[in-house]
């Protein structure tokens, strides 16, 4: 139901994301804000999430897959057609406050129309400024109302900053606190998994370029490495991308494809190939040892390395401050490196554990359960603010 009128404004509000990862934070942010306003009307981007969860759906996340700045430049007319839709909704709908879920590319940039426009920003998951450098800390403080910030030294970085933030905690506690696992038995037993054989996890992303960009090498090595330590691959497939594409990368059918069982794998698996980004954080939780792998565009990565300032892109690396596992980037990416990296580590018992013990403190950085919760009542706090 849309709801009109004045004295209905403060129950309206537009989220905004624009990937996987973004979708499930914020169908949980939803969830929490309809217990506080049953009357809660969204609009915004999103994806299936976060439209289970009752948002009106302007422009689905799947549309939205841009990654690097040669991709954004050649769907420049999109994107302004995204954001003059939704700029029209904000005004036609009179919403006075939106909510920016990471995406920091496209979010930041139509932050300066919502502030143009009179319209109060909260920023939920930040772009990662440790590594920008101080650029991204300028615009944030003169478009961002509130940050609202899943790490503890992000706080500290925005406090410094003389930015209004609140740490509330990483919502991937709850995520995994209430997901409801299958058992290796059962898990094993539901997709025909070889019970003598561990698993080889292969998370090549979430979006199709990357999944062109990453998975030949990825698979190739993999190959190696499952021979050579009796491991079967399973690839943890995200819910947007047609598992036909990887036969049709790898010419062959030696893995497993597997949709929506993520964390199952995640729990039971030997060793990961991950993709940089939520997954290898998630993977950290659970304390999987891993390789992560991360190419984009050649142009694209010769503006990026000028523009980055921190040695690793590993969040479980960034959390740990350590090279807890190897980092493999642009053309590092390659069947060697990756067979490498991993032999490496599989091959010393010793240092397989080793890894274990250190990404099992991951979870003491990402603070308590109810993430989502706090998170709502901050936005809707600032939401009835007169």
């Amino acid at each position: 139901m849309i709801l009109s009128g004045k004295e209905n404004l403060k129950h309206k509000l537009m989220i905004i994301t624009g990937e996987v990862s973004g979708d499930l934070i914020g169908a949980s942010l939803i969830r929490e804000l309809k217990k506080l306003d049953a009357e809660l009307t969204i609009f915004g981007i999103g994806g299936d999430r976060m439209c289970e969860q009752g948002m009106n759906i302007l422009y689905h996340i799947n549309k939205m897959a841009f990654l690097g700045f040669t991709e954004v430049v050649r769907h420049l007319p999109f994107i302004k057609k995204v954001q003059a839709g939704l700029l029209a909704v904000v005004k036609k709908e009179e919403i006075k406050n939106v909510v920016l879920i990471d995406y920091p590319g496209f979010n930041l940039n139509i932050a300066k129309k919502f502030k143009k426009n009179r319209i109060k920003t909260i920023y939920y998951i930040s772009p990662q400024l440790w590594a920008w450098g101080s650029g991204r800390m300028k615009k944030i403080k003169r478009l961002v109302n509130k940050m609202l910030v899943v790490f503890l030294f992000e706080e500290k970085l925005y406090k410094s900053n003389n930015v209004d933030v609140e740490f509330v905690g990483h919502p991937l506690i709850d995520r995994i606190n209430e997901y409801q696992f299958l058992s290796k038995e059962e898990l094993f037993s539901k997709f025909n998994l070889d019970g003598s054989k561990e698993l080889l996890l292969l998370m090549p992303g979430s979006r199709k370029h990357e999944v062109e960009k990453l998975f030949l090498q990825i698979i190739k090595a993999a190959n190696k490495l499952a021979d050579e330590f009796n491991l079967q691959i399973v690839i943890a497939c995200s819910s947007n991308i047609d598992e036909n594409l990887f036969y049709g990368l790898s010419g062959h059918s030696d893995f497993k494809v597997i949709t929506g069982y993520t964390y199952d794998l995640m729990k039971y698996a030997k060793f990961g190939i991950i993709k940089s980004g939520t997954s290898t954080l998630e993977a950290g939780y659970f304390a999987l040892p891993m390789i992560i792998v991360y190419k984009i565009s050649g142009l694209t990565y010769l503006i990026v390395k000028k523009l980055i300032k921190v040695s690793k892109i590993g969040m479980v690396n960034i959390l740990l401050d350590d090279n807890v596992v190897p980092e493999l980037i642009q053309n590092d990416v390659s069947e060697g490196k990756i067979y490498d990296a991993g032999e490496k580590i599989l091959s010393d018992k010793e240092y397989y554990n080793s890894v274990k013990l250190k990404l099992n403190m991951v979870k003491d950085k990402l603070g308590n359960e109810g993430a989502s919760a706090r998170a709502a009542k901050q936005i809707y706090a600032l939401m009835n603010e007169t």
